[in-house]
């Protein structure tokens, strides 16, 4: 069944008429009747009762007109929703980033691209480092925004790929106010609970590199939970369960609003680089105008995020 002989059958069900109906459908009254008499043949039953003026739909197909007038509805959204996505398929793009910056710097990304190019959708894809990868070397994504320690490769070998700083973020120790003045962080004899990462995670392997080689001078350290998401990391800060290490720009409003504290002063911190990843080759004219707005585009957690500049 056609969505136009849907829209057919309503026009007549709902004027009366085959002549006001053949109206409301740009047609003349002659190829109106002509297409209503192959409606009838092709569904092998008659739809109209014609002896009656106004003219009726026959009971069997009255029943049905809400179900008749709810389908011509949902083909109508199908046929737009198909021709926005024809069109946006011309300027869409697939941006896979880590977790904790899908949530504290890559929409601020996402927003200066479109302060300059309105018409390019972004479909933003949130996984952890080894999954954005993944989804790179598939195609899945076109372009990465990823942490990763200065200094050190990304996982995939630097001749597949190009990648480009946009500027830094730090690792930072971080716990409730109330909990951090009850305790003696960093002090000789003072036990240090903790959030831990599992060691096979991003943050993980920096807690392992960078981190726990440094708190020899803590005194005993305590995990009292693990977590691989960073937001539940911080949330186990701001409840005091532990010091967490947590990316500075996704801390950053809870240390200005006084929820959190920041013992880096205290506790070792170390830098974090972001980067943004392509796969080397041609791009598409839509990478290649999002690749140049994310260059213009330059981080520092430890300046206002806002400004998107360093």
């Amino acid at each position: 069944m056609r969505l136009e002989w849907l829209e057919d059958i309503l026009a007549v069900a709902e004027t009366g008429s085959f002549g006001e109906a053949a109206q409301r459908r740009h047609l003349t009254q002659s190829a109106f009747s002509r297409r209503i008499q192959n409606i009838e043949d092709q569904v092998g039953a008659e739809l109209f009762d014609r002896s009656r003026k106004p003219v009726h739909l026959h009971d069997h197909v009255a029943e049905q007109r809400d179900q008749i007038a709810h389908l011509v509805r949902l083909l109508r959204q199908l046929q737009a929703d198909l021709r926005r996505s024809g069109r946006m398929a011309e300027t869409k793009l697939v941006l896979s980033s880590q977790h904790s910056l899908t949530t504290s710097l890559t929409p601020a990304i996402i927003r200066e691209i479109g302060t300059h190019r309105r018409d390019i959708f972004i479909r933003l894809r949130s996984a952890n480092l080894t999954d954005c990868f993944s989804q790179l070397l598939s195609r899945q994504a076109a372009i990465l925004i990823v942490y990763r320690l200065p200094g050190h490769q990304h996982p995939i070998l630097e001749t597949y790929i190009e990648s480009m700083t946009l500027g830094f973020d730090r690792f930072i120790p971080v716990i409730a106010p109330d909990a951090a003045a009850a305790s003696n962080f960093g002090g000789a004899d003072a036990a240090l609970p903790y959030v831990a990462y599992p060691s096979d995670v991003f943050f993980g392997n920096v807690f392992d590199r960078q981190i726990l080689p440094k708190l020899a001078d803590a005194g005993k350290i305590l995990p009292r939970a693990e977590t691989a998401l960073t937001l539940a990391s911080l949330e186990m800060a701001q409840m005091g369960i532990g010091v967490a290490w947590v990316p500075e720009s996704l801390a950053k409003p809870s240390i200005a609003d006084g929820r959190l504290a920041d013992l880096s002063d205290r506790l070792p911190e170390c830098n974090l680089e972001v980067s943004a990843v392509r796969l080397l080759g041609e791009p598409t004219p839509v990478e290649a105008a999002v690749w140049d707005g994310i260059a213009s585009y330059k981080i520092d957690a430890r300046s206002d995020m806002s400004s998107g500049s360093v």
